[in-house]
């Protein structure tokens, strides 16, 4: 596993794509605050860069430095919510301008797996994570059901946890606005 950190934050740090085990499903991955970067993982996607994409980091700390405010109900959120969490933010900063929805808000979920988090920490800003498949296709629930297409298209390709067939699943998504309301994307 630490070898393959060191690989991927090199990559990470020239610009370039990983295909990365998360705390959820297997995600294609890149510097948060790269717009070129940013707009390769679209183009592998094959998905229009007006659907954002989400974002990890590895703690609490380090999200109030990519939104404007966390409302109170978020901190609440994360610390009761027992798998992992997506929640989408009003007023994203310091981030790649394409990776920021037209409304200005971002998704950003604090990751807890080993992998993920080891390489949040190592990498020191945000990494994108979205579902390893060419946008409208199933997201892949294990590395053996990744396509082709995306493995050839990235950088580098992640060897920890390539084994696991444990079906992984997607985080749950809530919104928060700005004025406390909060809405359920996906449960």
């Amino acid at each position: 596993m630490t070898l393959d950190i060191k690989q991927a934050v090199e990559v990470l740090r020239q610009g370039g794509v990983i295909l990365y085990p998360t705390d959820t499903i297997w995600g294609i991955g890149c510097d948060a605050t790269c717009e070129a970067a940013v707009q390769r993982v679209y183009d592998i996607k094959k998905r229009i860069d007006s659907k954002a994409l989400l974002v990890l980091v590895d703690s609490v700390a380090k999200l109030q430095g990519y939104v404007d405010e966390v409302p109170d109900v978020a901190w609440d959120l994360i610390e009761l919510s027992e798998k992992p969490l997506t929640i989408i933010y009003s007023g994203a900063k310091n981030l790649a301008k394409n990776l920021v929805a037209e409304d200005g808000t971002v998704g950003i979920r604090i990751t807890n797996e080993v992998f993920s988090k080891r390489l949040c920490e190592a990498f020191r800003k945000p990494i994108v994570s979205t579902s390893a498949n060419i946008s409208g296709n199933p997201s892949a629930s294990c590395f053996q059901e990744i396509s082709e297409e995306i493995v050839a298209a990235v950088d580098y390709v992640v060897g920890y946890r390539q084994d696991d067939v444990t079906p992984a699943v997607p985080s749950s998504i809530i919104k928060l606005g700005v004025n406390g309301e909060v809405k359920i994307i996906r449960p």
